[in-house]
């Protein structure tokens, strides 16, 4: 299982900047709480823990990252504002931070946005841009807004700042569980496991860091297998947070994920909604697919795990409860489901 790190890498990111990252936001962002599943440990014959990353403010792990880039702004790019793209956790959070921070804030979204993650946008007090049908044309008005107003854009992944942010749950993870074995977590743009997963890495290479994506739309899954990022079209999905593009000039999280990620998987809509009924039912939380979507892949036992102790990151519960409720009901209603 050991993996080389290369030095390309580690020129991209460094630990001691995740460490910087872990200073510099302590005073916006609580640390997460860590809970043991009995239910998926009972599945697995292994120890399995949740990293309870919905428990943020935004209800997602994003705010790690906005709050680590806003606060490195400039005082004049602090005065002139920011802007991002999203497909609704990243704005989120952006909004939260940019509100505390008295910084003027335009997210800009796709239709394929939920509604839940754009009401509380607006509320927050951001500017709301929607345009086009996926996050690259959302892309696209993010900077073309930079252009016509100035405003600094903070991206949603590619970006050394919120990736160095992203990787504080690493150390939260090894404070907790200095035993841990594996990391799994969704993939998408990949600013969340490049950060887990260089500190991982740089931490015990043999701790194994494993990325999983909806079957349709899985942009960065593609792109490893075709060993450069590409662009794929956009689907509907439980998982919604997990759509997106990578953007062909990708600098930092392509690289980073082919360097960190020992394995990355794909996962069907029913396992999705499986991993959002037990969630729901054997620890009474509300997440969204993006989030549940390593429990269900335990609980549809349709990956490998290695080692014996570990940690699912919980990304998010920004879910619309309608959608929430279909999504979990075939299974919360079938008393002969021996798994729930």
């Amino acid at each position: 299982m050991q993996k080389k790190i290369s030095i390309i890498a580690k020129d991209i990111l460094s630990l001691q900047k995740v460490w910087q990252a872990k200073n510099v936001i302590k005073g916006l962002i609580n640390k997460t709480p860590l809970v043991y599943s009995p239910i998926l440990s009972s599945i697995t014959g292994k120890n399995i823990y949740l990293k309870y990353e919905h428990m943020h403010e935004s209800g997602a792990f994003k705010m790690r990252g906005a709050a680590n880039a806003l606060l490195q702004l400039s005082p004049k790019e602090k005065t002139i504002g920011v802007t991002t793209f999203s497909t609704g956790n990243h704005g989120l959070a952006v909004a939260h931070i940019a509100k505390k921070l008295g910084i003027r804030a335009v997210i800009c979204v796709s239709t394929r946005v939920p509604y839940s993650k754009l009401d509380r946008i607006k509320e927050l007090g951001a500017e709301l841009e929607i345009y086009g049908e996926g996050q690259d044309d959302a892309e696209l008005r993010c900077y073309q807004l930079e252009q016509e107003q100035g405003l600094k854009v903070i991206p949603p992944f590619d970006h050394l700042d919120v990736i160095a942010g992203q990787g504080t749950i690493a150390l939260e993870l090894l404070e907790d569980l200095p035993s841990i074995d594996c990391v799994i977590g969704g993939l998408s743009g990949g600013g969340l496991l490049s950060g887990i997963g260089l500190v991982m890495k740089t931490t015990n290479p043999n701790i194994a860091v494993l990325g999983l994506s909806m079957e349709k739309g899985a942009v960065m899954h593609a792109s490893l297998k075709a060993g450069n990022p590409v662009v794929l079209n956009e689907y509907n999905t439980l998982a919604d947070s997990l759509l997106g593009g990578l953007g062909m000039n990708n600098s930092y999280t392509f690289p980073l994920i082919k360097e960190y990620i020992d394995q990355s998987a794909l996962v069907s809509e029913e396992t999705i909604a499986k991993g959002m009924a037990l969630l729901y039912k054997h620890h009474h939380i509300i997440v969204e697919g993006a989030a549940a979507i390593g429990v269900g892949a335990i609980a549809d036992r349709i990956i490998n795990i290695p080692g014996q102790t570990i940690a699912i990151i919980i990304s998010g519960c920004n879910v619309d409860l309608d959608s929430h409720y279909q999504a979990i009901l075939p299974y919360i209603s079938d008393k002969n489901n021996l798994i729930f």
